[in-house]
């Protein structure tokens, strides 16, 4: 039993984190989806997945290696690594991608509460912003707990959803359609997901404490990557059932669910949606918990008490609400975007530059290359 664990916390656990923390307003509604790749023409989106399998998963399995032999666990050490002093250029762009990402999770449940049971936008959007501050006050363990067990739960409602949508749906007239997009155009989009989802890689760092060598660490990256890219592959398959009317969609998913007519389905998928939104929230603060902790470490203070963790996370949800108001899509299309290239300065440009020079040279902190 402790090795099926051990596996568990090397192999899946990673993988199972990064998930709840990416999949959330922009990627589970389907609006990052549609975005990023279906927008390009149900087949050509192929080849921007296969891109974003092979970019994205350089990028995890290099972080994964970095961190295992150095021994850094939080992404102010990792960048302390790759950019020295300078290091704090990420955390101005992290910050920046963190109020995003809590903003559009706010936007969609508002959006979800209004559509669904009637409520003001502000008011589903505090709701669930309310809740990351409640499960911020348990701390890492719980919130590692969580988002784990509930990809489970994800990847059961979303394989549940994939199989009534190919049996209600026609989805060949979508398959048919000729590219919407030059090649080009979908590589491109395919690494511009890659640059702004892939920087959450180091944000997560505190759950791969049980990788020890660097096969591990290649595995673990190998599989976290399908985990990461799976749901949106089979949300961008389904949405062939109803191309090219889901381009316009705000929240893709929902107009699916409208169109099967499948209320329980829906309900199940409102519910994993809304708690993916909740750990989403939270696993993004607590990498920012973690580099908080870590300084106070380095200078021989305590960490932040639980009452203290759930105050920081009170100020960014109430910045978040505000930022709320733009609208996802224009928050995804423009915000995410715009990112994405100042990650490629900060993030892709050092980790394949310092970050394989110093894989490269003799570490006493590296004790297995197996």
């Amino acid at each position: 039993m402790e090795g099926i664990l051990k596996g568990f916390r090397i192999y899946l656990l990673p993988g199972l984190v990064l998930q709840s923390v990416i999949v959330a307003g922009g990627y589970g509604t389907g609006r990052e989806v549609v975005e990023y790749f279906t927008r390009h023409g149900i087949q050509t989106a192929w080849t921007g997945f296969f891109v974003a399998f092979l970019s994205f998963s350089l990028v995890f399995c290099l972080c994964l290696e970095l961190s295992r032999r150095f021994n850094v666990y939080d992404y102010r050490r990792f960048f302390h690594l790759l950019l020295g002093r300078a290091w704090f250029l990420f955390e101005i762009v992290l910050i920046t991608m963190f109020m995003l990402v809590l903003a559009v999770i706010g936007s969609a449940a508002g959006e979800i509460a209004q559509d669904e049971w009637g409520l003001p936008r502000s008011v589903g959007a505090g709701i669930m912003l309310g809740l990351v501050v409640v499960l911020m006050f348990f701390g890492r363990q719980v919130i590692t707990i969580i988002m784990a067990y509930w990809s489970f739960y994800l990847f059961a409602v979303l394989a549940v959803y994939l199989i009534v949508a190919a049996m209600g749906l026609d989805l060949k007239p979508g398959l048919a359609i000729p590219p919407t997009s030059e090649t080009a155009d979908t590589i491109k989009s395919a690494l511009q997901y890659t640059f702004y989802n892939s920087p959450a890689i180091p944000v997560i760092l505190y759950c791969a404490h049980a990788i020890e060598t660097r096969r591990q660490a290649i595995l673990s990256g190998l599989i976290g990557t399908t985990i990461v890219l799976l749901p949106g592959l089979g949300l961008h398959l389904s949405f062939s059932g109803a191309f090219p009317e889901i381009l316009e969609a705000p929240l893709p998913i929902y107009a699916m669910f409208d169109l099967l007519q499948q209320d329980a389905l829906k309900f199940a998928y409102l519910i994993m949606l809304m708690g993916t939104f909740i750990e989403s929230g939270a696993g993004n603060l607590q990498g920012f918990i973690e580099r908080v902790n870590s300084t106070l470490a380095d200078r021989g203070r305590p960490p932040l008490k639980p009452w203290s963790q759930a105050l920081i996370a009170a100020l960014a949800m109430g910045l978040a609400l505000l930022l709320a108001q733009i609208g996802m899509t224009r928050l995804i299309a423009e915000g995410y975007g715009a990112l994405a290239w100042a990650y490629f300065v900060v993030f892709i440009v050092p980790l394949f530059t310092v970050g394989l020079y110093r894989l490269t040279r003799p570490s006493v902190t590296d004790h297995s290359a197996d």
